[in-house]
């Protein structure tokens, strides 16, 4: 019996042991397995940067006229812009917007400088400041006043799209209406700050 025991014990902790070493190799492999997936991810960012890179390119706009449009007045409201760059470091655009709805009727109006600080071989850094006047109407009741803002963004272009001109743009605006002054921080995508295609 008492062999039997110190046996049975040794099978014990035989099995305990395996058990131990099974734990480790498995911890030992879900570590690498997660280092091996973070590596992956790594690669795999490294390699859409490198191909938004070389998808993308810096453009000389000295004399080129734009014409697309622009969506930055606080009330929401769609523009015609004219862009143009005198020189290559020196831009400026108009923006109007008109919407005459019945009693909701709106009027804007902005002009804005660029001055770039910054190229790379996708992206074109700017900051700017813009001024405009701004006319709506609610309810039958006319409110009017102007608006200033200061701001910093991107213009891009795609390779194949080389005239086309993609935006965003973030920075401070204020906007005063006879009911009041309205003082906001903003970040405008494409699609608020502009599309500009350029001749």
């Amino acid at each position: 019996m008492r062999l039997n025991d110190i046996f049975g014990e040794k099978k014990i902790d035989k099995s305990t042991e395996n058990c131990r070493k099974a734990k480790v190799h498995e911890k030992r492999f879900a570590f690498v397995k997660s280092i091996g997936r973070k590596c992956f991810s790594l690669i795999g960012c490294t390699l859409v940067v490198s191909s938004w890179a070389n998808f993308a390119t810096a453009k000389d706009l000295t004399n080129r006229l734009g014409i697309g449009y622009k969506n930055q007045f606080e009330t929401n409201l769609p523009g015609i812009a004219v862009q143009y760059y005198p020189g290559t470091d020196l831009g400026l655009s108009a923006v109007m917007g008109v919407d005459t709805q019945k009693d909701s009727s709106r009027f804007g109006f902005m002009v804005k400088l660029y001055k770039v600080i910054f190229q790379e071989d996708n992206l074109n850094f700017y900051m700017g400041a813009g001024a405009g006047i701004l006319s709506t109407e609610t309810n039958g009741v006319n409110e009017s006043g102007f608006a200033l803002m200061g701001y910093g963004g991107a213009e891009f272009f795609f390779t194949g799209l080389e005239n086309l001109g993609f935006s965003f743009e973030t920075g401070t605006a204020i906007t005063s209406l006879s009911s009041g002054v309205r003082f906001q921080t903003f970040g405008d995508h494409p699609l608020r700050a502009g599309i500009i295609f350029y001749f």
